[in-house]
């Protein structure tokens, strides 16, 4: 065999191993690209000439290998790594980094690349793009909101002067606690105590605060008018609202109250007097407002004693009203405020009011709706338990915003409302409606989903990106800056969304490092550097062999 097969040989270690060490450089020039893959090299030994066949075992004798002189080294493969880089954060929204296989999509020039560097920004006219060479990152528009179905890309844009129109409420969830314990608030007895001094004309005024079911304060006002006859008296009264207005059937009277010596220089109420409070004439309802005062018949009058004539509501019973406040929106935008007062009336039942003031109504009125509550002994509401059983709080809003009709939704089981020993708290859970806003900032989550955060503290999806997977990742062919390209062994792109679908998510204010490791590289860098070492010994070795051979003609 020549010796010149030998410098062959020894040439084809040197020329391979200096494509191992290229690409030993190449990953560690590499070592803080964004999302840069590594590679590696892999050897196959090349052809090898037969010197001597082998034979099979015969029957006299056993058989032989065949003998064989390799020709060299050849390059076998050359591969990217595509582990996961480590992720690094940066705060920026717009650096996004890939967890996963998926592959971030970009039209550069009108053709469709592929990159795991997430480093991109909005450009002049909304567009995403990358920040090393204005690729524009491909994905799916929203609609109102609403990311449409399909996968068919487009340029993912974003209009940074985007407003948004108002949306009027329709709907308010309330939600909180009602002591189940708590006192009542309606006013039921109202007791007269003191003495009347007969010797003065009258009429003998008195009055006091009284409460109806819903905790509203009215004025109660007795008066005592003496007749023609002896230590005879007139009753009368009259109610007031919180505008010193008299409530139409709030008024009443009792004639006849006629006092009598008891033996003992005092004058007190007869028989017949006391009679004349038994029945209606012991209460006063007034028609719409759930009022019902009863007389306690105690009042006493004494000649020439002064006068100390009083009047008192179930020991000064004061309102005990658990509220709970809301801004809704009418169809121009503008907010109004929603208010609901609960107030005890019995065990397990409260009533309602809902109202907006008249400073918001078109009508210059207060406008409110009343209802009740019954809860379970366990302290939920069930289905029907709410009168009216679909409550909605309708008026026209000022400022020529359309009519709202708000939903009331104080909520079912233990979802909303409930009644426990707990303390009392009413709190708006949530309303459906918002003002008209301007975008101020975006947010991109795992999902791939730009979401638009508005001025009024709404969000809207904006847009999603698509990524792409290949059947054959290995088979994709760099581009330079960080870009790839589909080659006929990839296999067909599938386009999909973030999620379990393609096995990926984003990490927005991150991005994806080099997955190059040094003290690996630095070692494969070695074992390249013996390897070519080796194999010039190898043709030396020859080319020393080749000059004696030329020296023995000498």
């Amino acid at each position: 065999m020549a010796l010149s097969m030998s410098l062959f040989t020894g040439f084809t270690g040197l020329s391979n191993h200096q494509d191992m060490l290229d690409i030993v450089g190449n990953n560690i020039a590499n070592v803080n690209t964004l999302g840069f893959k590594k590679s590696r090299i892999l050897f196959s030994d090349a052809l090898n000439q037969f010197v001597k066949s082998g034979n099979k075992p015969t029957e006299l004798n056993g058989g032989t290998n065949s003998f064989q002189v390799g020709l060299g080294v050849k390059v076998n493969s050359i591969d990217r790594n595509w582990n996961q880089g480590s992720l690094q954060n940066t705060g920026i929204e717009t650096d996004l980094a890939l967890q996963g296989p998926g592959l971030f999509i970009l039209k550069y020039s009108g053709y469709n690349l592929f990159t795991r560097s997430g480093s991109f920004q909005f450009d002049a006219e909304g567009r995403l793009v990358s920040s090393q060479n204005g690729a524009i990152v491909q994905g799916k528009l929203a609609i109102d909101g609403i990311v449409p179905p399909g996968n068919n890309l487009e340029d993912i844009v974003v209009d940074t002067n985007l407003r948004i129109p108002a949306v009027a409420t329709k709907e308010i969830n309330w939600g909180g606690n009602l002591q189940s314990d708590s006192p009542l608030t309606r006013s039921e007895n109202v007791i007269q105590k003191g003495n009347i001094d007969s010797d003065l004309a009258g009429p003998f005024e008195v009055n006091t605060t009284v409460y109806n079911d819903y905790g509203e304060a009215y004025d109660l006002k007795l008066t005592y008018t003496k007749t023609g006859n002896p230590d005879e008296y007139n009753l009368s009264w009259e109610v007031f609202d919180s505008s010193d207005t008299p409530v139409s059937v709030g008024s009443g009277s009792i004639n006849g109250i006629q006092f009598e010596d008891d033996g003992t220089g005092n004058y007190v109420m007869d028989a017949a007097s006391k009679a004349l409070f038994d029945g209606s004439n012991n209460s006063v309802n007034i028609s719409g407002e759930n009022l019902d005062f009863v007389f306690d018949a105690t009042t006493a009058t004494g000649n020439a004693s002064p006068t100390t004539l009083s009047i008192s509501a179930d020991d000064d019973r004061e309102p005990n009203v658990v509220s709970g406040s809301l801004n809704v929106f009418d169809s121009l935008g503008s907010a109004h405020l929603v208010t609901v007062n609960l107030t005890k009336v019995g065990d397990n039942q409260w009533t309602w009011v809902a109202s907006v003031p008249a400073t918001e109504t078109a009508s210059g009125l207060e406008e409110s709706l009343t209802g009740t509550i019954v809860f379970n002994s366990d302290g939920s509401i069930s289905p029907g338990n709410i009168s009216p059983t679909d409550p909605h709080l309708t008026f026209a809003p000022s400022g020529g915003g359309d009519d709202l009709s708000i939903k009331l939704n104080f909520g079912t089981d233990f979802g909303g409302v409930t009644q426990t020993s707990s303390d009392s708290k009413i709190i708006g859970l949530s309303q459906d409606g918002a003002g008209s806003a301007t975008l101020n900032n975006i947010q991109i989550d795992q999902y791939g989903n730009i979401q638009g955060i508005f001025s009024n503290g709404t969000s809207r999806t904006l847009a999603q990106l698509m990524i792409a997977n290949f059947a054959n990742v290995e088979s994709l062919a760099s581009e330079g800056e960080n870009m790839f390209s589909v080659q006929p062994n990839s296999g067909e792109v599938l386009i999909s969304t973030l999620g379990t679908d393609s096995g990926s998510s984003i990490q927005s204010g991150a991005l994806e490092q080099s997955n190059v490791d040094l003290s690996e590289e630095f070692t494969q860098m070695i074992i390249a550097q013996r390897g070519f070492q080796a194999n010039t010994r190898v043709i030396t070795t020859a080319d020393n062999l080749l000059q004696e051979t030329i020296n023995l003609i000498r």
